[in-house]
């Protein structure tokens, strides 16, 4: 701890460790909880200005309206160092040599974030399953792309990686 404090007034970087894959899987759920927050009120917010009556009106318009709002939330928060759940799970993240990370890198980590979600939905897309086979195929991936975190040489997620940012443990404050 007397090395954290010591890095902050410093202005050196914050000697860290990686936080464990299930902490980090634990802060990613609790952030999924966070987001739906954000899409209700988005949602809301997007329905009232475009006057949508009908769920099915304005589909796209959405999507693109909720994809810029998320990147609006992430690359904030993230370029700050922490959202409200890796605040929670004491969980920072920073560019490759341990500084802030800027709003530019934060916006390419939020690009290249999607690939949590993505692969999977282009894959079935053509197939129109049913919703439920859907969220298992986007679940197991989602599990497939976190396990690939072992196989990375610091046990970073992909995306971090080629974003050039990590995320590393940060112990909180004591007062």
């Amino acid at each position: 701890m007397q090395g954290f404090m010591i890095a902050l007034i410093t202005g050196m970087p914050i000697p860290s460790t990686v936080p464990r894959l299930r902490r980090r899987m634990a802060c990613w759920l609790y952030e999924g909880i966070l987001m739906f927050g954000v899409t209700f009120i988005s949602g809301y917010l997007f329905g009232t200005l475009s006057q949508t009556r009908n769920a099915l009106e304005n589909r796209h318009a959405l999507q693109a309206f909720l994809f810029v709002i998320f990147g609006i939330y992430f690359v904030w928060f993230w370029s700050k160092g922490q959202t409200l759940a890796m605040k929670t799970w004491n969980i920072r993240l920073v560019d490759q040599h341990g500084n802030a990370v800027t709003q530019l890198r934060a916006l390419k980590r939020y690009i290249l974030s999607w690939l949590w979600f993505l692969p999977p939905l282009l894959a079935v897309a053509p197939f129109n399953l049913p919703g439920g086979e859907v969220v298992v195929i986007v679940l197991g991936w989602v599990a497939v792309w976190a396990l690939l975190s072992r196989f990375h040489q610091q046990g970073q997620f992909w995306h971090d990686a080629w974003a050039g940012t990590r995320l590393v443990s940060s112990p909180p404050l004591s007062r």
